[in-house]
């Protein structure tokens, strides 16, 4: 992995960083800053991690490969079981459920469960089965590893998760990405 992934980035642009677009108050769309473009007063570890998507695929083969990058353990087997597994309690995965659900967030929030920083698949939903694991950021980000088809994938755009078509664009990668997989064994 390079030394491109971090807390923020060094200047708007710099580093190949852009703003987001969201849909905003009252659907108009608008363009954000590049928040990430400075050290935070207080960091805040639920967000901000700025990355590219070489590096986001390596860390994503890291853990495909339970821990080794390019032959060196950079993870010990067991941390990456740990990461990849659900950890939420019968009553944690209701809740986190109901929450999605009240928030009209399509599929998202809907993968079962939630490993160490990821959500995990527990249940067979579209092409994705149990065991696939990953992220669906807000901002735009969706990303995702599946130990059984040995698939990953990243897509990073410049839309907020919050219209219907960025929902659409990203269950359209996915299902992409599943199907250029069959065809490719």
């Amino acid at each position: 992995m390079t030394a491109c992934a971090g807390r923020y980035a060094t200047g708007p642009g710099a580093d190949g960083t852009t703003g987001c677009r969201s849909r905003g108050c009252g659907g108009c769309a608008r363009c954000w800053d590049v928040t990430w473009s400075r050290a935070p007063a207080f960091p805040n570890g639920g967000d901000g991690l700025v990355s590219t998507v070489d590096d986001y695929h390596a860390f994503q083969r890291m853990l495909l490969n339970k821990g080794v990058h390019r032959g060196e353990r950079v993870l010990s087997r067991a941390a990456v079981e740990l990461m990849t597994m659900d950890h939420l309690t019968d009553g944690q995965r209701a809740g986190k459920d109901a929450f999605f659900a009240s928030q009209g967030a399509g599929g998202f929030g809907r993968q079962g469960g939630f490993g160490f920083g990821m959500a995990v698949r527990t249940f067979r939903r579209d092409h994705a089965g149990v065991g696939q694991f990953g992220w669906d950021g807000g901002l735009g980000t969706s990303a995702y590893a599946d130990p059984a088809e040995d698939l990953d994938g990243v897509l990073l755009t410049q839309a907020a998760m919050d219209a219907p078509d960025t929902l659409r664009l990203s269950q359209d990668f996915w299902t992409t990405a599943y199907q250029v997989s069959d065809l490719s064994m």
